[in-house]
């Protein structure tokens, strides 16, 4: 048996065909069209006079039982939790043949509004059959004239003519529960907590596979590297689980800044459906204008330079930008993947599927919160992630924030200065504490987007004190923990870590009153303790 029957009703022209393809197209109704119905028994024609005096002799001679008749036997062959819409009744008889074969499954939706707007509609519809030349003669059908009496039996009646097609969707959907019950806490968020490259593109690969959505924020300024074989891929716009879970859906929410070239390029390189990645309309596209305004900030402030700030300040002014602001939807390169992100999250909650969201850079560059002019050009933190992807806070389930036993800030060009960083200590003396080869330090340590050298500090208790305060995590992932000692490499459980680690991680702890839930020793498959209790 079909898990819900929904059976629409109304007079011709009150909107059920435009619903019936909405639910049918966004919620995946199995249709059940009686105009067919009444095509294969009666051999009428496809003409409106036709099915009604179809549809009335089948009335007549089973008192309205062909509808739920025809019903059963549709049902078995689809699967055990379809939703059957039927499209649609026209007598009481009907809709009480169906309950009582089908009981507490059935939901009534009638659909109305007053004649005259009907018949305005009814000359303006598009013609799916032929039809009789004007609405009256379509009235003078006993039946369809008697048809708004079964609101009078309805679960849920929609006057049409005071709501746009969208806006009868909206009010069905809801009623029919399709949007959930609740707003269950679906979506997990991971961010920095210092100043980027805390390794977030790793901890999202190892976290991918639990999550039936992977959704990502900001734009190319930020390299996410993930340990693969035989070679570590960066992601600069692909949520960086993309591999690692090649069933979950992708989206790229409104608030992105999108390089098309690259976007394209990892698309390509990962394999990417058409029907997996959902990137939102509202998605600003950069322009090679924005690249060159940005070529002062390079040396000013060790600013990237890929043109993700000037494209959102050409947001920002609308339109009044030079050059014209382009959005998603306007690239040609990208309008297989268009999709509002909304409502592929929206799907992903009524289905209760979990959702990753994954921010990047770091609180220590957020415009608002970090030590100004030497910011990034959006909010970093657990806000302005949830902003720009679209989320609602209530979604929240656990935050997490990544941080690194060192942090790290990118080496400005000659003469410039990429902001301060407290007690900055070099690589070498990071050789000298972990035994870590400087030769390897100096290989590793450039960012994955400019590959430009890093600066480094002793961990920032300040800093990471105001990370905690701005995102509320519920987890704290711990990374590079080698720095520490080149033997935490060998750890694969938590008593493994030195002695040294464990301490750095209870003080954390204590700061933080959080969980470190996740700690990264090196850079490998087997390269995570997960410590988790959910």
């Amino acid at each position: 048996m079909a898990r819900r029957i929904i059976v629409l009703s109304g007079p011709v022209a009150s909107g059920k065909t435009t619903l019936g393809d909405t639910l049918v197209a966004r919620y995946g109704f199995e249709r059940q069209k009686t105009r067919e119905l009444i095509q294969f028994f009666q051999k009428a024609e496809l003409e409106r006079g036709a099915l009604q005096s179809g549809g009335d002799a089948l009335d007549r001679k089973t008192g309205g039982r062909w509808v739920a008749d025809a019903l059963g036997r549709a049902i078995l062959k689809l699967p055990s939790n379809s939703t059957v819409l039927v499209d649609s009744v026209r007598i009481e008889a009907q809709v009480k043949a169906i309950r009582q074969a089908f009981g507490q499954s059935v939901t009534h939706v009638h659909l109305t509004a007053p004649i005259a707007e009907l018949a305005i509609r009814y000359r303006k519809r598009p013609k799916h059959l032929k039809e009789l030349p004007t609405y009256e003669q379509v009235r003078a059908n006993a039946t369809e004239r008697d048809v708004d009496n079964l609101r009078h039996v309805a679960d849920i009646v929609v006057e049409t003519h005071l709501s746009t097609p969208d806006q009868v969707v909206v009010r069905v959907a809801a009623r029919l529960g399709l949007y959930g019950q609740r707003y269950e806490r679906l979506v997990d968020v991971l961010v920095g907590g210092e100043y980027g490259s805390e390794g977030k593109g790793q901890i999202a690969g190892h976290l991918a596979p639990e999550y039936r959505v992977l959704v990502r924020v900001g734009g190319p300024n930020a390299g996410h590297t993930v340990y693969e074989e035989p070679e570590p891929f960066t992601f600069h716009q692909l949520p960086s689980g993309t591999r690692r879970n090649p069933d979950a859906k992708l989206v790229l929410g409104p608030g992105t800044v999108i390089s098309v070239e690259r976007l394209i390029d990892e698309i390509a390189k990962c394999a990417v459906s058409q029907e997996r990645l959902a990137i939102d309309p509202q998605a600003m596209i950069i322009d090679g204008a924005d690249r060159l305004l940005e070529g002062s900030l390079v040396a000013a402030i060790g600013s990237t330079g890929q043109g993700v700030g000037a494209a959102t300040v050409r947001k920002i002014l609308r339109t009044s930008a030079d050059p014209p602001v382009r959005l998603a939807r306007d690239e040609p390169k990208l309008k297989d993947y268009i999709k509002e992100s909304r409502l592929v999250l929206e799907d992903a909650y009524a289905e209760g599927q979990r959702v990753l969201l994954e921010g990047t850079q770091g609180t220590g560059l957020s415009l608002h919160h970090g030590r100004y002019p030497y910011v990034t050009s959006r909010d970093t933190t657990v806000s302005g992630c949830l902003s720009e992807a679209g989320i609602a806070p209530t979604r929240v389930r656990r935050t997490m924030l990544v941080c690194r036993t060192y942090p790290i800030r990118v080496q400005s060009p000659i003469g410039g200065d990429s902001g301060p960083m407290t007690n900055e200590i070099s690589f070498k003396e990071i050789s000298r504490r972990s035994g870590i080869s400087l030769a390897e330090l100096n290989e590793k340590e450039r960012t994955s987007t400019t590959k430009r050298k890093r600066r480094i500090a002793e961990f920032d208790w300040s800093l990471f004190r105001q990370a905690v305060s701005l995102n509320g995590p519920t987890d704290i992932v711990l990374t590079f923990a080698d720095y520490l000692g080149i033997k935490n490499r060998q750890a694969r459980r938590f008593e493994q870590l030195s002695e040294d680690t464990i301490r750095f991680i209870e003080e954390l702890e204590r700061v933080a009153v959080a969980p470190v839930s996740l700690i990264a020793t090196r850079f490998n498959f087997r390269s995570i303790i997960d410590r988790r209790k959910w």
